[in-house]
């Protein structure tokens, strides 16, 4: 097997400086160094051919290919890996034909200068991403690293912590680390109102007040945080389809019939990197369903207008697919036949009719059918009495 023809290399505020002589030595015996402006001016002693970031950024990955055959090195911030560059060059181009020369990342000298162990935080990124995604990691006492997206973002996360009741939360934007122009900028969320560098990094001590909203990860948030008609798959059996659903890393749900996008939004939330695709006719119900992934920190819900089975032609394979409304066997057969292996099944059913659909399903193919029976308690006039919930009949599944 040939050498690596390509190089990504790290680099920090201390340009070659901080580079080991070996890393050193190939960003000097480059003929062709591809970057973006700050990568260029820190390492400008270096006599390469130079090459900006191409716009747009998508067309990168055809620059680098156009280069094979050369020494070409791609300087990126701090470690290429880690929210950056070289995970997406590393996805195009075979990794046997790249080494990577990795520098502390903003986050290892972030926390270092926090005093805070990275065992122990949330390291985040909305630098070129939405800016709400952060939002799904307000905890109480929750400790986050997030890399920004320009000299607004810290103020917009402060305007986040703030709405939900936890505006005494400890904020430090750090900035140039490393380098002779390094600045700190502390404060609190209710009362930011700093100027900041463009790059940089926020720190983020989530301190919640007593009346603070709180957002657990794990499925089953109330009712009253999403704006719905009413018609929703309600808490104690949301929980109960989320856990049925499992929710994965990077794994992919079909909600069919998503009305609000509770579950849609709970599956998102649930593990990092998750995505949903909500399928709903009604364009009032995806409009609810945008606003709740937005104020819930799942803003790249993805919704699709349209009446199933049709609607889900040409969707990405699912690894869960929930039908929650739209139940029928043309699109139960639909759903399960592009649904990936050890992918889950959950349907729910209310009306009598979507039940018997339900337990012929189950008598054909097997799973899980359980009847679940929610009371609330309410008052009764003076006192206080039990209010049932309609039961849901609910079919669960694992295709192997």
């Amino acid at each position: 097997m040939a050498d690596p023809w390509l190089h990504i290399v790290g680099i920090g505020e201390d340009g070659l400086a901080g580079l080991l002589p070996a890393t050193r030595a190939v960003v000097e015996a480059a003929e062709v160094i591809v970057g973006a402006e700050r990568h260029h001016r820190l390492a400008d002693s270096v006599g390469a051919e130079r090459i900006a970031w191409p716009s747009p950024f998508d067309a990168l990955i055809g620059t680098l290919e156009g280069l094979r055959g050369r020494r070409v090195v791609v300087l990126a911030t701090g470690d290429p890996l880690w929210f950056s560059v070289g995970a997406r060059i590393g996805r195009e181009i075979d990794p046997a034909q790249i080494t990577y020369h990795p520098q502390l990342s903003a986050f290892q000298l972030a926390a270092a200068r926090m005093g805070w162990s990275l065992a122990d935080v949330e390291t985040l990124t909305v630098h070129g991403r939405p800016v709400e995604q952060m939002i799904a990691f307000i905890q109480p006492d929750a400790r986050l690293l997030i890399l920004t997206t320009g000299a607004e973002t810290p103020a917009r996360i402060a305007a986040f912590l703030a709405e939900r009741g936890f505006g005494q939360s400890k904020m430090s934007v750090l900035a140039n680390m490393g380098g002779a122009e390094e600045a700190r900028i502390d404060g609190v969320a209710e009362a930011w109102n700093h100027t900041v560098p463009e790059f940089n990094t926020l720190a983020v001590e989530c301190i919640a007040a007593p009346d603070a909203a709180l957002l657990p990860r794990v499925p089953g948030l109330p009712d009253d945080l999403f704006r719905h008609d009413g018609t929703m798959t309600k808490q104690e059996v949301r929980a109960v389809t989320l856990a049925k659903l499992m929710p994965m890393r990077g794994a992919l749900l079909w909600d069919i019939g998503t009305g609000c996008g509770s579950v849609a939004v709970e599956w998102m939330r649930g593990a990092r990197y998750a995505r949903a695709i909500g399928i709903e006719p009604r364009a009032d119900r995806r409009e609810m369903a945008a606003a709740n992934a937005l104020a819930l920190g799942v803003p790249r819900l993805e919704l699709v207008e349209g009446r199933v089975p049709q609607a889900l032609e040409g969707l990405a394979a699912p690894d869960a697919v929930f039908i929650g409304g739209g139940l029928s066997r043309e699109t139960f057969e639909a759903a399960w036949a592009a649904l990936r292996p050890l992918g889950r099944m959950v349907c729910n059913a209310v009306t009598l009719e979507s039940e018997a659909l339900l337990v012929a399903l189950h008598k054909d193919h097997g799973g899980q059918l359980v009847k679940l029976s929610v009371n609330r308690a309410a008052p009764v006039g003076g006192l206080t009495g039990w209010r049932p919930l309609m039961p849901v009949t609910q079919w669960s599944l694992v295709k192997r």
